[in-house]
């Protein structure tokens, strides 16, 4: 899957490192490293089809502007729309953010289920855990992380990679 995302900054790192130990339980925990906040997926299923689907997505984002983002909740999902549940992750909140996922929706069409109303902004911490684990990321009391974001990424994430970068205001 290729997508646009907003590459995930060191302050959100450090917070994806304090809840770790919390995680226990869970089948699959999310690192640091493979962290992500995806604003839109591409329709690409090959690089060939990316470079088109990236050529349309840099268009749509002409004039996007750099924009605050917030993370100061946990959420879950209870039945995720792919995998396994529950899906804890840390809660973004950007006006900004769902102003450029609501544009590039607009040009690039939405994936059901997943975007445009029934998109979330998050950052996945990790899925399939018992009750009790769940409720022990839930109630964790943390300080709210705010950053600017001044660039978008193309990603890949069937090799976890960053592909280009597009700066912001774009």
């Amino acid at each position: 899957m290729y997508s646009v995302s907003v590459p995930v900054p060191p302050v959100v790192r450090e917070l994806i490192r304090e809840f770790r130990p919390l995680l226990t339980g869970f089948d699959r925990v999310r690192g640091q490293r493979t962290a992500t906040l995806v604003v839109k997926r591409l329709d690409a299923d090959d690089r060939r089809e990316y470079l088109r689907a990236a050529r349309e997505a840099k268009r749509a984002l002409r004039g996007a502007p750099s924009f605050d983002a917030r993370i100061s909740d946990v959420g879950v999902f209870e039945e995720p729309t792919g995998g396994t549940a529950p899906v804890v992750y840390l809660a973004v909140e950007s006006p900004g953010l769902w102003e450029v996922h609501r544009q590039l929706v607009a040009e690039l069409g939405r994936v059901p289920g997943l975007e445009g109303d029934d998109y979330t902004p998050h950052v996945t911490l990790a899925r399939d855990g018992p009750p009790d684990a769940v409720e022990r990321v839930r109630d964790y009391d943390f300080d709210p992380v705010t950053w600017t974001v001044d660039e978008l990424e193309f990603y890949d994430a069937e090799h976890k990679e960053r592909i280009e970068t597009v700066p912001l205001p774009a």
